[in-house]
């Protein structure tokens, strides 16, 4: 379990980077899997911020993040990264808060991490 909460640390600390231009276009599935990802993470670290959730709650929530970019989109971690930067941009905070109330148990069921 140590790489996944490795890469959501990595992954919590490039959500508040500047963005990156990304190498590539996802489309299809692999572009509602980064959707779903940045909405668990931002998520996350909104519900911690606001000592709604522990910090605990808030790596498993970051853990299950990082799987789905791992199992559900291809590419490097840099191209990923550098997606889900665009992703989180072009969704408002309001937006993506909505999108976890509608969809998060769709997009744990959609792009599975067993």
């Amino acid at each position: 379990m140590r790489r996944p909460l490795a890469a959501a640390a990595v992954l919590a600390a490039s959500l508040s980077a500047h963005p990156v231009s990304a190498a590539r276009t996802y489309e299809g599935e692999e572009a509602a899997a980064l959707r779903c990802a940045n909405m668990l993470a931002l998520t996350a670290v909104t519900l911690a911020g606001a000592d709604l959730i522990g910090d605990q709650e808030k790596e498993v929530m970051l853990g299950v993040t990082v799987l789905i970019l791992e199992r559900h989109v291809s590419g490097t971690w840099r191209q990923k990264k550098a997606a889900l930067e665009i992703v989180r941009d072009r969704r408002s905070f309001p937006d993506t808060l909505d999108d976890y109330r509608r969809n998060a148990a769709r997009c744990l069921a959609q792009f599975p991490i067993n």
